[in-house]
């Protein structure tokens, strides 16, 4: 027993940063699952949260990390928003926890929910009959960008396809339950 507390005090003594965004991930996730919409409030609210945590704790050197950690989480998902494949909510949300994590860990996080985010798109693809249908339209599109054909200019996601598509906030909160698995490690 005294083994299993010990390991249990090293874990969350090397992971307790991570825990309060892995709570607001959950957040997130169940509001986008119950809604399909990521609230304004509890992005901006989780990117003061961590922009305070890095600069309370790492003074300003932490609050820089947290700065450009958020300005990483929206890149790397703003070309998918205008593309049509997600919500702004999503790229908030990332952008968000980024402003926890700081860069390192930001990409990490894209990488775990990327991957989540494909089995969960699958399986929704699957799910609906529509798997091939999907494939091939993604197969068009990419030959139409290696041949240099204009697709039209991208596009916004309306409130149809938000609400036919997979809600991917839950596959940023299973993102960010691996990575806090994983102790922040890729």
């Amino acid at each position: 027993m005294a083994g299993s507390l010990a390991e249990t005090v090293g874990w969350m003594s090397s992971r307790g940063n991570l825990l309060i965004p892995l709570a607001l991930t959950a957040w997130i996730a169940w509001g986008d699952l119950r809604t399909r919409r990521i609230p304004n409030y509890l992005t901006l609210g989780t990117a003061v949260a961590g922009l305070a945590y890095n600069c309370m704790s790492q003074g300003l050197p932490g609050l820089v990390s947290g700065i450009l950690g958020m300005l990483l989480g929206f890149a790397c998902l703003i070309l998918i928003y205008l593309w049509g494949g997600m919500g702004a909510g999503d790229v908030k949300a990332l952008a968000a926890l980024g402003a926890w994590l700081g860069p390192k860990l930001t990409v990490f996080l894209f990488c775990y929910m990327g991957i989540a985010g494909g089995v969960i798109a699958v399986g929704y693809l699957v799910w609906q009959g529509i798997l091939w249908q999907k494939i091939k339209q993604g197969w068009t599109f990419l030959l139409n960008m290696i041949l240099c054909r204009p697709a039209g200019p991208p596009r916004p996601p309306s409130p149809a396809d938000l609400t036919e598509g997979i809600p991917y906030g839950v596959a940023i909160a299973v993102g960010m339950l691996v990575l806090v698995g994983t102790g922040g490690r890729l």
